[in-house]
């Protein structure tokens, strides 16, 4: 599965550099409305807070919705064989900025016109020779690349710095060593943390290129600096010679004819050895001086073997260098692949287990992963009774353990483990009608009522709506709901419906349909209202309007609240 995860990467250009996701082309999905695929959708996110880059999240599309039981027992060995991973560090990654360049001017030179056009193509600094002036020329030149040039080699091969090439994928390498520079800071970070074997074997050829890019500063003699050594090389010989008498033979040939005596000499040549002066840049005499033409021969000279040795030591890692651009490519899929594998290895726990591929729809001790301090829930639907009618409070939890179930499905169909014990049927498609947050009207009736029409039982179908009753007339709503579950319930579907039309819906319940309830069971010392948010099966929640009255004549002490308080109690306790 890695492999093809990989290939979903690269197939996308999923950037580790991105700084925002990547909009793609929405995966085949079970969730056939808006209020089922928000959900998925809240699910997906929870999960991704545990990448680093905002691309990686888009790995979670290649897990789309299957029917496939086998496929889903594939993923769920994939997820099982992940060892924990740090992926913090990815943090520090940043987006390569080229910052190595040179320190030489490089020219392409051929003889060949149909090279010269395919280097013309590649951007490369290249120069068609055609006579021996246009190879004079080139002494100028720092570094001078050659390939394919048979009449002019033996002119080109006296120029220290000309490198000759033997095919085209070896021209101008420096562009992919700039490329190559952005990288190296990242490259140390990722060197220095625990990632995956392949990322350690492409950091292990990657690595030693670094040192390509510490050219350093140039060991050619520099003009100034040699001024302040003959400077002070002449101060020493003027301190030493003081002593120093000469006969006046010796004098003579000095002044006469510029003939220095063997002791001048002696101190001369151990002053230019002390100060490691190189002797073909100055004039020997007193005083020093500096030989201003041999000085800009030798630098010349040094300077060209500098850049060729780079150059030649660049030509020697071709093969790695030419291959450079696709195996950054490949490292960035590499890292996006980590991140995904150690986001994922964070998300799972060891209290979490995979659920299980089954015809009944079973949930025990189940914590929600979208809300604050969860409480373990239990529910259960089979082939006896397909279709819950959950009745309970406001606050109590109802579209809570709708929006779990949502939520368990999607973790069971990427193939990731939940919490508690999971069993569940590999649903074909999942419809959700959130609750209708607006006035009731005959519009929201009538698109509610087209929507639900518009649903097409497949081989597993589940349906959950939540208090549907909203949009239509309390009197009429028990009976549509009713309706509806015995409807679908012959289709073949498995249905919750969270309402508070359980008393209308308990009279005419239809087969295979049960009555569950979430209560409010009393009040707090706070006169808070005390729920059990797991579901009672087969039980009718008891109202709590009494609970909230209480609640809020305690709270309140308002003459108004106390005295509904009392009634109700009152009016509770009467035959």
């Amino acid at each position: 599965m890695k492999k093809e995860i990989i290939k979903f990467i690269s197939e996308n250009k999923l950037s580790p550099f991105n700084k925002t996701k990547t909009s793609l082309k929405p995966a085949n999905s079970i969730y056939k409305t808006r209020d089922a695929k928000s959900i998925h959708t809240k699910t997906l996110q929870k999960i991704s807070q545990n990448f680093i880059f905002p691309e990686t999240s888009n790995i979670l599309q290649f897990f789309e919705s299957t029917n496939n039981a086998e496929e889903i027992k594939l993923r769920q060995d994939f997820f099982k064989s992940l060892e924990k991973k740090d992926n913090f560090f990815l943090n520090l990654l940043s987006k390569p900025k080229n910052w190595w360049k040179p320190r030489y001017d490089a020219l392409v030179v051929t003889e060949d016109a149909e090279t010269f056009t395919k280097l013309k193509q590649l951007n490369c600094p290249v120069k068609m020779l055609v006579s021996d002036t246009d190879v004079a020329l080139l002494e100028s030149c720092d570094v001078v690349q050659v390939i394919n040039c048979d009449e002019f080699s033996r002119a080109l091969e006296s120029l220290p710095q000309a490198v000759f090439l033997r095919n085209i994928n070896e021209v101008y390498l420096e562009r992919h060593l700039e490329e190559f520079s952005g990288w190296i800071k990242n490259l140390i970070s990722i060197n220095s943390n625990e990632t995956t074997n392949e990322i350690k074997e492409m950091l292990n050829e990657l690595m030693p290129l670094i040192e390509l890019t510490n050219d350093g500063e140039s060991t050619a003699l520099d003009a100034d600096k040699l001024e302040t050594q003959i400077q002070k090389a002449n101060e020493i010989i003027s301190d030493k010679i003081k002593n120093l008498t000469f006969a006046g033979e010796s004098l003579i040939g000095i002044l006469s004819k510029g003939i220095l005596p063997q002791e001048l000499k002696l101190i001369i040549e151990e002053t230019i050895k002390e100060l490691n002066i190189p002797r073909d840049a100055i004039h020997v005499g007193i005083p020093l001086s500096l030989d201003e033409e041999e000085l800009n021969k030798i630098i010349q000279k040094q300077t060209a073997n500098e850049f060729s040795i780079l150059a030649e030591k660049i030509k020697d890692n071709s093969s790695k260098l030419k291959n450079l651009p696709e195996k950054l490519k490949i490292l960035e899929d590499n890292l996006i692949y980590f991140d995904f594998i150690a986001g994922i290895s964070k998300f799972i726990n060891a209290e979490m287990t995979f659920p299980l591929s089954s015809e009944t729809f079973k949930i025990e001790n189940s914590k929600s992963l979208l809300i604050e301090k969860p409480k373990p829930i239990s529910f259960k639907l089979s082939e006896e009774y397909k279709c819950s009618i959950l009745t309970g409070a406001n606050s109590g939890g109802k579209t809570t353990l709708i929006e779990h179930v949502l939520q368990l499905i999607s973790l069971f169909q990427l193939g990731l483990p939940t919490t508690g014990k999971i069993s569940l049927p590999i649903f074909s498609e999942v419809y959700y009608f959130a609750k209708n947050k607006g006035s009731m009207s005959k519009g929201a009736f009538e698109t509610l009522l087209t929507q639900m029409s518009e649903i097409k039982p497949g081989n597993k179908t589940l349906i959950l709506a939540d208090e549907i009753e909203a949009v239509t007339e309390p009197g009429v709503a028990g009976n549509i709901i009713a309706a509806t579950a015995d409807y679908y319930i012959q289709k073949n579907c498995f249905l919750i419906i969270a309402t508070h039309l359980g008393h209308e819906i308990k009279e005419i319940l239809p087969p295979k349909t049960r009555i569950d309830g979430i209560e409010a069971k009393g009040l707090t010392e706070d006169f808070e209202l005390i729920v059990d948010h797991n579901p009672v099966l087969g039980r009718l929640a008891n109202s709590t309007p009494e609970l909230i009255v209480e609640k809020m004549a305690n709270k309140e002490q308002k003459e108004y609240f106390k005295y509904l308080n009392n009634f109700l109690k009152t009016s509770k306790k009467s035959p």
